[in-house]
């Protein structure tokens, strides 16, 4: 795209008015031509670009208590996702986003640290829609974040969100995916056990600003057809990358896939196990009761 489809910020959007929009975009009466699925949705033909993002030490404290991370000079990789987040909520409460955000379900995440970053660093991060698609249940579009550094990529994020359509599965069934070569067969079973608290997916919120109703109270959450409140698939990737910490090399792409969603407060398992092949780490979350897959997914070194 061309410097006529960028649109410069000057500061990180104001989460607050965009939430109004996004719930009431979610509302019977009000989503309209925005339920998704439709055969004319096209894809937002502009990129958002923020400049100079500091990092703020005090933050950045929070957020690695909240998801596990142990301190030190690196940034964790996942957090620039939440730095990424108001970026992503401007684009998808925009009147030419194809699906209302509220209505879409996050299914898969890649993210490729190319370079490790520290809190001195004030990347550039830009956010655009792309790779919009027909899937078994619905239809699906990527959102593509990317963190610069005088002009060279450091940080990429691809989020794929399902917008359901007619005969999809409810939200606490696992969405039908194609093969995914980077993610393992199935979920690594392993001996941790994490006992996740009713208000996790309010703490995360917190710091993270994702206030989406389905992850901050039971009562909130059924109003969008789920039985409980559900943890945020960004926590639970950045918790597995807190727990393989000291296995991570310094530059790696990891892919997650999320199955089913984990009902807050739950108990869930963690398993870890090294690839034959590429030095890849296969990872992953089940159930604590059941053993059912929560999230799949594979560290590949980066060379």
């Amino acid at each position: 795209m061309d410097s006529r489809d960028t649109v410069r910020l000057e500061r990180s959007p104001s989460l607050a008015p965009m939430y109004g929009k996004a719930i009431l975009s979610a509302l019977p009466l009000t989503r309209g031509s925005r339920r998704g699925c439709s055969d004319d949705a096209r894809v937002p033909e502009r990129v958002l670009e923020l400049d100079g993002v500091r990092l703020d030490p005090r933050h950045l404290d929070r957020y690695r208590t909240v998801c596990g991370f142990t301190t030190g000079p690196a940034v964790p990789a996942t957090y620039l996702h939440v730095l990424a987040f108001p970026l992503h909520l401007q684009l998808m409460t925009a009147p030419d986003f194809p699906f209302a955000p509220m209505g879409v379900v996050h299914i898969a995440n890649t993210i490729e640290q190319c370079r490790p970053l520290c809190v001195d660093d004030s990347p550039r991060i830009t956010v655009r829609a792309t790779g919009l698609a027909d899937h078994p249940r619905g239809q699906t579009i990527t959102v593509v974040s990317e963190g610069w550094l005088d002009d060279v990529l450091v940080w990429r994020d691809e989020s794929v969100f399902l917008s359901r359509g007619r005969g999809s599965a409810g939200p606490g069934d696992a969405p039908d995916q194609p093969d995914a070569p980077e993610h393992p067969d199935e979920a690594p079973v392993g001996p941790l056990r994490w006992k996740l608290a009713g208000s996790l997916g309010r703490r995360y919120a917190a710091v993270s600003g994702d206030r989406n109703p389905i992850h901050l109270s039971g009562l909130t959450a059924r109003a969008f057809g789920f039985r409980s409140a559900i943890a945020h698939g960004m926590w639970t990737k950045a918790r597995c990358l807190a727990e393989l910490g000291p296995r991570l090399p310094d530059t790696y792409r990891v892919a997650v896939g999320y199955r089913k969603p984990v009902p807050l407060p739950s108990t869930v398992c963690f398993g870890a196990r090294g690839a034959v092949r590429d030095g890849a780490l296969d990872f992953g979350l089940t159930a604590g009761s059941s053993g059912s897959p929560h999230l799949i997914g594979r560290v590949t070194p980066l060379a």
